[in-house]
């Protein structure tokens, strides 16, 4: 049985927690030079500022809204090799905030990809699953090559130039034909069934496809993700709406877990392992909403050795008979080669 040679989940993903000075500072410890960084302030109701090396330093755009490209200087103002350096900007360095930022590793600076009926701009680490791609869309039905290697299992994609909705896809959506529906970050909104968005056509090693949703001259951005075994998980589970919930099985045990329900409406709700370091895990924040971190009073989750269990009935994590779609990522494989101990209990 073949096992993922990450070792280490942090030399790919990682979180960081760190206090904002109101200047200039240099936030350190993510083990890697960032490629996709994502900020958000733990105390306040601020934007999610998400910044990647093919848009550039302080080149925002918010999970919680559809705006497109916007110019803060005073944000992120470098990728470091250990982090990256922000400026005075409030959401990202306020004086005296919290604040959670989650960095991604994907291939540096980007390169030309002609696999696609479109030429694309891609920066991807096929090691760990994840690339960022850019293009710009010709109105018409097309392919976007990703330079995963493998087909992705969830894909998000948003227009840059001017205002415009995230469409998701995830493999999880549907059992038969995922790529007909998509879900959109900035809503709570349940699956849709639209051709015009990924056009109704599974990706491939290559490329994945897109429709007219995708505007004439206008520019993209995708984030890219498909599982590695031990390092990360994309598919979906079943609530059962009970304090003993469901129990899903990832392989290892997460460092960051996001999920969705798709079947109906409900928030895009993320857990870390920072924030939090024991079960039950109920802090929580939002891709669709500005909120500060909070907890739910109730249970949410577990976080176990192997996987992940579902507790209590919210809507947004364990409602009876509900479809959740996740994203999860390691902090340490449940077993992989080189490895000299498996993942343990929290």
């Amino acid at each position: 049985m073949a096992y993922t040679t990450i070792d280490n989940p942090k030399n790919h993903f990682n979180t960081v927690l760190y206090t904002g000075n109101g200047g200039t500072q240099s936030v350190t410890g993510v083990g890697f030079k960032p490629d996709w960084v994502w900020i958000k302030d733990r105390d306040a109701t601020l934007f999610h500022y998400l910044q990647d090396i093919i848009r550039g330093v302080g080149v925002t755009l918010f999970s919680n809204a559809n705006n497109g490209d916007t110019t803060y200087s005073a944000s992120i103002t470098s990728f470091d090799t250990d982090g990256f350096t922000t400026g005075s900007q409030s959401a990202t360095n306020g004086s005296g905030k919290n604040i959670v930022s989650w960095h991604w590793k994907a291939g540096g600076s980007p390169s030309s990809n002609s696999q696609g009926s479109v030429t694309s701009s891609v920066s991807a680490n096929t090691t760990a699953g994840f690339s960022i791609v850019a293009w710009t869309g010709t109105g018409s039905a097309e392919t976007v090559g990703h330079g995963l290697g493998s087909a992705p299992e969830y894909i998000v994609v948003k227009r840059r130039d001017s205002a415009g909705s995230w469409y998701a896809y995830h493999k999880g959506i549907d059992a038969s034909a995922p790529e007909d529906y998509y879900v959109q970050w900035h809503s709570t909104g349940a699956r849709t069934d639209n051709t015009t968005v990924f056009n109704d056509t599974s990706p491939t090693s290559a490329v994945f496809g897109t429709g007219t949703a995708i505007g004439s001259s206008q520019t993209f951005i995708a984030y890219c993700f498909r599982s590695i075994k031990g390092f990360s998980k994309i598919s979906s589970y079943v609530g059962n709406g009970n304090s003993d919930g469901t129990f899903v099985y990832t392989g290892f045990q997460p460092a960051y877990l996001m999920v969705k329900r798709s079947s109906g409406t409900g928030n895009w709700a993320v857990y870390n392992n920072k924030s939090q370091t024991i079960n039950e895990m109920d802090k929580q924040l939002f891709y669709n909403l500005s909120n500060a971190e909070g907890t739910s009073g109730t249970k949410v989750f577990d976080f176990c050795a192997n996987g992940f269990k579902a507790r209590g009935n919210a809507t947004d994590t364990n409602s009876s008979g509900s479809t959740y779609i996740y994203y999860a990522v390691a902090e340490a494989p449940f077993v992989s080669e080189g490895t000299k101990a498996a993942g343990t209990a929290r």
